[in-house]
């Protein structure tokens, strides 16, 4: 056994509200720059729907994850190394832009400018690729609230993969009690996965797992742009920037991890419904757990990795491997372990992809709670939550598609323990007293069910947020040293120095990034990529000139 830790996220889908305050701050913080206009981070899908890119979980198209050959061992879905050898100048099976959208902008100067008149001016929809006029058809928000469920619902991969297991005389009930009872927000961002399929279809090597922390990047300077990494990724959360040829994703806002501080979409998520925090897990394991035969396994095998931070065997190894003793404290403090293994309320998205995802979520319970309602029953009496739960089977089977393999049992499990929490603490908070029977009908205990309630109801900010600094002795692998974000002179931010005048400390390369861009669009002139803080960054250099310093001197002192 040997133990790392990993940094994982856990979202309580019933807090979400849908305001996209997470998709705004990530996009603010990592996505403003040439290329990356259509790339989201952190996106909000309305489920069901289509998500974003468009139908990215129909896998029998893309491709993306891991599936297992004749013996039984993990392969890529897109192919093997000779496969991609062979078609390794043409991607084809990855998601065009108008899977993605074409973004545009407005024709602003036309608004402004336009003389006076009898008639109102208005700024047509202009396309960031091409310029021209363009017509807005679909985005990375298309589906919210169900805008175009009627005409498009059915493409959800979801939802017609429930009409082909369903009889044909049911699909008219079918539709009725999705368009009644169901309706729901589901953040996505990456999954930073302990068995990435991303990084084992990198040809160039440039995506990594980070040792310390469990946090997948792509190192830039040996990425090529293959974008093999997008067919490979079954989320869809790899992006290709056309305008630097390289490919980015979400980094988990590594630079504020390493100082203690949560992502920023955590940060500003206004219904306070992400959990940060350390899973320790054996590595030795990955494989096998991810080998697992049947899918509907996947769950439970992934479960399994997850070590007990209080057991004093899991706690000698971790030590022996390594892991600092804060680390190892936070482990056991980590809400997202609690979560997921000891109320075992959150479960992984897709497992059957096989990259054992990190980023959990807590099903809701709101769409049945809402119809109870609406039919004039007691939404929170436990009984009436109970039988809800086991008559209400569409909705069901679709977080169970979602989220465990189609295993609606452990959704069924996880829904009850929900319902108990809110049918046990509604008594305390009527002064009726609490009903034990109510958590021994899930296989809980009082004590336990009030402390899932205060970490899922009302827990403070330290409490939802349990994340160890980096180590000094760790620093040589860590990259940055804050958030764009946190500066005055980030993206989106007036100029001026990020840590004050004259303070003398290196800038953090995401913001040097913004203003070589900044400079490299808006200037007459050629722009050399040393021009700025005397470094040659080679994130915004388009091979034009040689700025000094780049190429060591000759015996003469000319460069080369």
């Amino acid at each position: 056994m040997k133990v790392m830790a990993q940094v994982g996220m856990v979202m309580n889908l019933d807090k979400c509200i849908g305001c996209h305050t997470c998709s705004v701050t990530c996009k603010q913080a990592w996505t403003n720059r040439a290329g990356t206009e259509y790339v989201w981070f952190n996106n909000v899908e309305t489920r069901p729907g289509q998500g974003y890119p468009r139908q990215y979980e129909d896998q029998e198209r893309w491709r993306g994850g891991w599936e297992l050959n004749r013996r039984g061992r993990l392969r890529l879905k897109g192919g093997g190394r000779v496969k991609k050898l062979l078609g390794i100048f043409a991607s084809p099976v990855q998601p065009e832009l108008q899977d993605y959208y074409e973004p545009w902008t407005y024709d602003y100067k036309t608004l402004v400018e336009a003389p006076l008149g009898d008639d109102f001016p208005v700024a047509r929809p202009k396309s960031l690729i091409t310029g021209e006029d363009t017509k807005v058809t679909w985005s990375a928000n298309w589906d919210d609230d169900l805008g175009g469920a009627p005409q498009k619902g059915e493409l959800d991969p979801i939802v017609a993969k429930l009409r082909e297991q369903q009889r044909a005389e049911a699909n008219e009930k079918i539709r009725f009690e999705f368009e009644q009872t169901f309706m729901f927000y589901l953040p996505r961002i990456c999954e930073h996965c302990l068995n990435p399929s991303c990084m084992a279809s990198c040809p160039s090597g440039a995506i990594y797992k980070r040792a310390e922390d469990g946090i997948v990047l792509v190192d830039q300077d040996r990425c090529r742009g293959w974008r093999q990494c997008i067919t490979g990724c079954p989320y869809k959360k790899m992006y290709f920037n056309h305008k630097s040829g390289k490919a980015e994703k979400c980094t988990f806002c590594y630079p504020r991890i390493e100082i203690g501080l949560p992502t920023v979409c955590s940060e500003t998520c206004v219904g306070r419904l992400r959990y940060l925090g350390i899973f320790l897990y054996d590595v030795d394991a990955v494989t096998a757990a991810a080998s697992t035969p049947d899918p509907k396994d996947l769950y439970e095998a992934q479960l399994d990795l997850l070590l007990d931070p209080f057991d004093p065997e899991v706690i000698a190894a971790a030590r022996r491997d390594g892991i600092p003793e804060d680390w190892l404290e936070a482990a056991r403090r980590s809400p997202i372990y609690k979560l997921a293994k000891v109320y075992r309320v959150a479960l992984p998205l897709h497992p059957e992809y096989r990259t054992m995802p990190m980023v959990w979520y807590v099903p809701p319970l709101s769409p049945i709670v809402d119809l109870l309602s609406s039919q004039g029953h007691d939404a929170e009496d436990a009984g009436t939550l109970f039988g809800a739960i086991e008559s209400l089977r569409i909705p069901s089977e679709y977080l169970a598609e979602l989220f465990t393999a189609g295993d609606t049992s452990i959704v069924d499990g996880v829904l009850r323990r929900l319902a108990a929490m809110r049918a046990y603490m509604r008594g305390i908070s009527l002064g009726t007293g609490a009903d034990e029977s109510i958590a021994a009908d899930v296989g809980m205990d009082g004590q336990t069910v009030q402390e899932m309630y205060r970490l899922m109801a009302i827990a403070k900010y330290n409490e939802r947020y349990v994340i160890p600094k980096a180590h000094v002795e760790q620093a040589h692998n860590l990259e940055e040293m804050g958030c764009s974000l946190d500066f005055e002179d980030g993206p989106g931010m007036y100029p001026s120095d990020a840590f004050g005048e004259g303070s003398g400390r290196p800038v953090p390369v995401a913001v040097e990034t913004f203003h070589a861009l900044r400079e490299r669009q808006t200037s007459d002139a050629e722009t050399q990529p040393g021009s700025l803080r005397g470094r040659v960054n080679l994130l915004n250099w388009d091979g034009r000139g040689a700025p000094e310093g780049l190429f060591p001197p000759k015996g003469d002192g000319r460069a080369e």
